[in-house]
């Protein structure tokens, strides 16, 4: 199965898991932001946002410095 055209990896945030820190919104404000509480919101809405070659390494530096480890970037491989 070939990738999906596009962004070839994608965040996504496990609700469950975070505590509201913010680090993440901080380091990546392109696709995330906090609400009132400060957790973490995608941008345009979901759990999960495509992520930009550009910023790819901000989303890695996000992943690794969040304290719940609540954030993952993955390979995408399919559309959707």
């Amino acid at each position: 199965m070939n990738p999906a055209p596009g962004p070839a990896h994608e965040l996504r945030i496990d609700f469950a898991a975070c505590d509201g820190h913010g680090a993440c919104a901080d380091l990546l404000p392109e696709l995330l932001a906090t609400d009132d509480w400060g957790f973490p919101r995608v941008r345009g809405g979901g759990r999960r946002a495509l992520v930009p070659d550009a910023l790819l390494r901000a989303a890695r530096e996000a992943e690794r410095c969040c304290p719940v480890l609540a954030l993952r970037v993955d390979r995408r491989t399919t559309a959707g």
